[in-house]
Order: structure tokens, then sequence, then C-alpha cells
């Protein structure tokens, strides 16, 4: 699954990005910025926070190859902040990244105060490796944390688009995924402390509902989707078995617009 660091990722970029409303910094490193695009008309608007994946990888993707997806939920009426982040190789990592997931979730208060956006209507969102922040951010944790003890952001739903549900327990399945050692490299030592710190297990999101929309990882298992459930929310797995790990993200291919209306439906919270 490793591909050069460019616009597309591997998707087929059948729609042409949008230029960002504004980019908008939550550090002072070269990664730390995410793109807000806002759709036309008053609003209030849905907002949708993206992270890319990449296998938590430097030099594998960026924010960008999410930027179609982005655009289109922008012509669905859905505001999006696209992040980049670091990876392994440029401070990410254990904690470095989880450091960026937690600052970047600061924006939405920065971007709600200032534009039309729904704060009831936040849904994290993580294709592939972004999986994990979108899980992670809507949970509490404790003092053996990446970040030590925070508190669980508030949003509403989370989307994994072909992402894990507990990294510690699907760690074969994505390093098949990444075809390279991912997890370890990412998590660091002591192993299995670190991903007990970050498994649903020991903090459960506190949402209202999260859904995954699988092809290459097969569905998280019924103790881990009993675990993300376990603060409240609504669990539900869409199965796109054998179809590429990019088409669900690319606006226009068939596998994309069979999910399409499921997402947008979380999207907009109904």
């Amino acid at each position: 699954m490793v591909h050069p660091n460019n616009a597309t990722y591997g998707t087929d970029a059948n729609l042409p990005a949008s230029k960002p409303d504004a980019i908008l910094r939550y550090a002072d490193h070269p990664r730390g910025f995410a793109e807000l695009r806002l759709p036309e008309g008053k609003g209030p608007f849905p907002l949708a926070v993206i992270y890319h994946g990449g296998c938590w990888k430097t030099g594998i993707a960026s924010q960008a190859y999410m930027a179609p997806l982005a655009t289109r939920w922008q012509q669905e009426g859905i505001a999006t902040l696209n992040v980049d982040y670091r990876e392994v190789g440029d401070g990410g990592g254990w904690p470095g990244s989880f450091v960026d997931w937690a600052a970047s979730a600061k924006l939405i208060e920065e971007v709600a105060a200032k534009h039309p956006i729904d704060r009831a209507r936040v849904t994290l969102v993580g294709h592939s490796a972004g999986g994990l922040p979108a899980i992670w951010l809507a949970s509490a944790s404790g003092e053996g944390g990446p970040v030590g003890k925070r508190a669980a952001i508030k949003a509403r739903a989370a989307i994994v688009l072909d992402g894990p549900g507990d990294v510690g327990a699907e760690q074969p399945a994505f390093d098949a995924l990444c075809q390279f050692s991912a997890v370890a490299p990412f998590i660091g030592t002591p192993a299995p402390a670190r991903t007990s710190e970050i498994s649903p297990a020991a903090h459960a999101p506190q949402l209202a509902r999260v859904l995954f929309v699988q092809a290459k990882l097969p569905a998280p298992s019924a103790a881990t989707q009993a675990a993300l459930g376990a603060g409240g929310a609504k669990v539900t797995i869409r199965e796109n078995i054998g179809q590429s790990h990019f088409a669900i993200i690319t606006p226009g291919n068939p596998v994309h617009d069979a999910n399409e209306a499921a997402m947008l439906a979380v999207l907009r919270g109904e």
C-alpha cells in the first residue's frame, strides 16, 4: 500500500479539488495546518474533520489526497477541515501524531466561532490510519495516554473509512494492508501498555454514531464493536469486501457512490 506522496495517493481523483476557503494553522511545524472548505449558502453547516491515512509513515501521504472527498462534501452542504499531521519520520508517532491530533481538534471551536457551523453536528472522519484519530479524539485519555490525561472532544459522530477500530487488536490486518510493519514503529514501546491506552476497550468514544465503511480491512470484531458502543454510540458496519482501499473515498467511483448516502446521513445528523 506504499504510494508516492502526491495529490491523488492511489485515488482516481474523478473530482478536482476545490480551492480551500482558508488554511488554518494549529502548530508551528510545516504540517500543522488544516484546509477549511465552506459550502455555499447561509448555513448552519455540519462540519467534518478529516484525517488522512498513509500508515503513519512520512513520505507516503498527506491531506492532499482527501481533498476530492472534502470537495464533494462541500458540494453537499458539509463544511470540512482537512487536516495534515506529523508521522513517523518527521516528528510523529507516539506522542507527536497524537499531540497534533489533539491540537488540530481545537480548530473546531475556532471555525465554529467565525463561521455558520452547527456545533451539534461535528463528525470526525478518518481514512485508513486516520481512523485512529477519528476514534481517539472522541475518547477520554488517562495519565498513561500519549498526551496524558485529556477529556474527549465534543463530536456527534465518527466515520472510519477502511481503518482500524482497535489498533492493537487489529495490528496484523493493518500491517498487511500497509505491506510493512506500520503499527510497531508508530506505537513504540512498551507496545502492549500503549495500545491498551488507546483502545476503545479502555476508553469508549463519547459519540452518538460510529460508521465503518470497510473494503480491504475486515469489520472490527464483535468485542471491538461492543467497546466502541459502550459510550452510547450506535455502531454501523458497511463492508465492501474485495473492493479498493481508495475506491470508497473517490467521488464518482461506483463503490464510493454506493456508500455515499450512508456517509452523508451521518454527517448531516439524520
